[in-house]
């Protein structure tokens, strides 16, 4: 069993010797869900700097009902220069303004723009697909199989009725998981759930063997 290579957070190598995703010699595929919100800016700054390496392959996965169009700010992303987590907050508070002022999709060649920046060497490949039915979160696992993914990234929002990884009652349980959570649970290749903890709070990280990870960046 090969373990992941150093610059992972611990996390995610232990997560994926118990799991059996361990790294292949080579590069490996990064795929990252991408949105027009915090927590894809969140996810993205995360797997840049803890988890992609300079030979792997990154892929930006933008999964939308038929016929939509989204529109973002992100544009204004470009001109500024990284600089750790006040890019992190930057970055989210352009996706927050998405919709007004931005150019079909602009958020999914700001994203590429700052994986460039950020990892130069790495390949980065951009993926929208349409999705027939409302199960985005099929999609996107049928998507890592075709693609081949070896991680599978995704944000998370913000649960207020968890604690620790124990659901309070009361709790919107009932409904069912999440999208992120339906991925963590049944994806093939590992699947890190990012949310990110507020300025200089680091991130909470989950994967299917570890729940309510604090990683602080």
């Amino acid at each position: 069993m090969h373990s992941l290579r150093p610059r992972l957070s611990s996390v995610v190598a232990v997560a994926a010797a118990m799991d059996g995703c361990g790294s292949p010699a080579g590069k490996r595929r990064i795929m990252v869900v991408a949105d027009p919100g915090r927590e894809s800016a969140a996810a993205l700054e995360w797997a840049l700097y803890h988890a992609v390496l300079e030979h792997d392959d990154i892929i930006l996965l933008h999964v939308e009902p038929v016929s939509a169009r989204r529109a973002s700010a992100l544009s204004s992303f470009l001109s500024r220069p990284p600089s750790g987590v006040s890019q992190v907050l930057s970055l989210e508070a352009a996706v927050v303004g998405a919709g007004e002022g931005g150019g079909d999709y602009e958020f999914l060649d700001a994203m590429r723009a700052r994986c460039q920046a950020v990892q130069p060497t790495v390949r980065v490949q951009i993926e929208r697909v349409e999705m027939e039915s409302k199960d985005k979160a099929a999609a996107i696992l049928t998507q890592t199989q075709l693609s081949r993914a070896d991680l599978l990234v995704i944000g998370q929002r913000r649960n207020a009725t968890s604690f620790l990884g124990c659901k309070l009652s009361g709790s919107m349980s009932n409904k069912g998981p999440d999208t992120a959570e339906f991925l963590i649970e049944n994806s093939k290749c590992l699947c890190v759930g990012v949310q990110k903890k507020g300025q200089n709070a680091g991130y909470l990280l989950n994967t299917k063997t570890h729940k309510n990870f604090w990683l602080l960046a």
